[in-house]
């Protein structure tokens, strides 16, 4: 996309060009100015005259002698001498004494050259940029100081380099909304003809790196109208009505060169719910309030497309999200497992990759993961095929690849104590036996005890073998017991506890209070919610909505439940006790083991 860039110096920055001038005039100008009239000579010149009887009238300085020549025409200056008979020499040359002479410059002259002159220069100066400024970002006389009443949005061209939906794979829903938008813009006239009108905005609705940006540039790519470009905090300004203001001159813009598009990212930065409060943002309360009346107000908006993007939807107000303005939401949510495959060849196409490459078993391990994430796990892969000095990357640098961007970088000067190893390997080996023996659980992938730079001291890595959408409450215990697998085989071989559980608390907690609060997974409260969830886009914010008695039963519950899980890992881990030694002793010696190394010991 090419785009077409507005001047990005303020009118400020034509004042201060005219306040240099200004400064170079009084500093060079005004002194050889005031001093062009007086004309310095030795005193062997000042003798000469004096002699030849050419000097007109004489004043004696402390330290130099001003003379004008007979005709008074120029005024000569010399230095003072030890002359003793100066004055009857000048007496008898026929000289005037005076105490007035033709001064450096008249005081009239002196107050236009460095008062009215300058000012006259720096105003016309001033006054002449701003007049261009203003023509070239297209406002009139009248326009806003410093261009903070303008909007600064960036238009975008068709340009053959840009972004196409053939860039963007793994939102294929999204794809085909946002396709009929650009079929309407090139050929209106089929609607037209049935009677159906494109929505006047669509809503961008997903998690931080989905691809809701990337969507927007390959509208851009495909559609051969104007595309203009704007971030939500960029009406926010410090003076209030100047966001309204850019708002009105944005509309303006894509009204003159309609049909064209109007993406607006992050656009709860204004477009947040109004809460009437005293002492509220009335600069972003204004905005929003001009763009709701610019999107459906009396005035129609014909051929002008908005576009918007949030990672908070529930944020935004509701007469912004109603029907004629945001007409249709289009989630773009995390990809499936086929959307991560797809994906993840999209980006392959970018580095040299071997033959052998498994996307489909990439994007199994990588389950969850973001088309950003996606994107930086096939990077990761190039460079790791960089360090160890390979020209292109292999099945491996791709499996590693998903480890650095899940736990981090391998840290390589960690150095463990033997019983702090055999600690973590019965830990990790906890986990995956525990996962192993239950039915309903993914299988072990990988496991290690390598410390990684995130802090973990090492990891079991489960796969789903497909798409999981849906779990049942005995998945969801068994993936407790699987959490609490690590903390029971340490108490089952070394009888105590360590600190490295803390993660697995924290998830086995998290489950299971959501099995309780919002599945309804619990007898005693029936399928009743007792919890509310808050930006689900961004780790998704819970909060108990009942009273505190409720919530002491809810804390009794969760706690045993994750009791019963617990002791049910410990009971599987003794039950395999021999398995559990044999494991973790081969962990221990290998560091890192694979899923079908863990299984075929297991069924040996």
């Amino acid at each position: 996309m090419n785009e077409v860039k507005n001047p990005k110096k303020p009118l400020i920055y034509y004042y201060g060009v005219a306040m240099m001038v200004l400064m170079v005039f009084n500093f060079l100008a005004m002194p050889w100015l005031s001093q062009r009239q007086i004309r310095e000579v030795d005193y062997g010149t000042f003798m000469e005259m004096t002699e030849e009887k050419n000097v007109g009238r004489v004043k004696l300085q402390e330290n130099q002698i001003l003379f004008t020549d007979k005709e008074e025409t120029q005024v000569f200056k010399t230095g003072l001498m030890n002359d003793p008979e100066l004055i009857y020499r000048l007496k008898d040359s026929g000289a005037a004494f005076t105490s007035e002479i033709v001064e450096e410059m008249s005081p009239f002259l002196s107050i236009l050259l460095s008062w009215v002159l300058p000012i006259v220069l720096f105003v016309g100066l001033g006054q002449l940029m701003s007049k261009k400024l203003m023509e070239k970002m297209g406002g009139g006389p009248n326009s806003m100081m410093f261009g903070m009443g303008k909007s600064n949005a960036k238009v975008y061209v068709r340009s053959s380099e840009g972004i196409k939906f053939s860039d963007v794979a793994g939102e294929d829903e999204a794809k085909e909304n946002l396709a009929e938008i650009v079929d309407y813009l090139h050929t209106p006239d089929k609607y037209k003809e049935i009677g159906a009108s494109m929505p006047k905005g669509i809503l961008l609705a997903g998690p931080p790196g989905t691809g809701k940006t990337m969507l927007a540039k390959a509208v851009a790519g495909e559609a051969s109208v104007p595309f203009f470009s704007m971030s939500g905090s960029e009406f926010v300004e410090m003076f209030v009505g100047m966001g309204a203001s850019k708002v009105r001159d944005l509309f303006k813009q894509a009204k003159e060169k309609a049909p064209c598009i109007v993406f607006i990212d992050e656009i709860d930065a204004i477009g947040k719910k109004r809460d009437g409060q005293v002492g509220g943002n009335d600069e972003r309360e204004q905005t929003l309030n001009q763009l709701l009346t610019e999107m459906d107000g009396f005035e129609g908006n014909n051929g002008v497309i908005i576009l918007a993007a949030t990672n908070r939807p529930e944020s935004l107000d509701p007469a912004l999200t109603r029907p004629g303005r945001f007409d249709r939401r289009v989630p773009v949510e995390l990809p499936d497992l086929k959307g991560r495959e797809e994906i993840l060849k999209v980006h392959a196409k970018k580095i040299k990759l071997s033959e052998d490459a498994d996307f489909k078993q990439i994007a199994r391990m990588a389950s969850g993961a973001s088309g950003a994430e996606l994107a930086n796990i096939i990077n990761e892969a190039a460079l790791r095929a960089v360090r160890d000095g390979r020209k292109f990357a292999t099945q491996s640098d791709l499996e590693e690849s998903i480890e650095v961007v899940i736990a981090g970088y391998q840290k390589k000067n960690a150095i463990l104590t033997d019983k702090e190893k055999w600690t973590i390997a019965y830990h990790e080996i906890g986990h995956a036996l525990v996962a192993a023996r239950q039915t309903n659980s993914a299988p072990v992938q990988k496991i290690t005890i390598i410390p990684r730079t995130s802090g973990a001291l090492g990891y079991t890595m489960q796969v789903e073998e497909g798409n999981h959408y849906l779990m049942t409450k005995e998945e969801i215990e068994n993936k407790i017991a699987t959490y609490t697998g690590g903390r029971a085989a340490e108490e089952v071989i070394f009888g105590t506890s360590s600190t490295g559980a803390s993660n697995d608390i924290e998830q086995a907690t998290k489950l299971a209070r959501a099995m309780i609060t919002r599945y309804g997974m619990s007898k005693d409260f029936d399928m009743v919610a007792l919890e509310t969830v808050t930006n689900q886009y961004l780790g998704g914010d819970a909060s108990l909505a009942c009273s505190a008695e409720t919530q002491a039963q809810i804390d009794r519950q969760v706690v045993e439940l994750v009791r019963r899980q617990h002791e049910k890992a410990a009971t599987i881990l003794l039950e395999a006790r021999e398995k559990l030694d044999e494991l973790a002793k081969y962990l221990y010696d290998k560091e890192t083991i694979t899923g079908e190394e863990f299984m075929a010991i297991l069924n040996g």
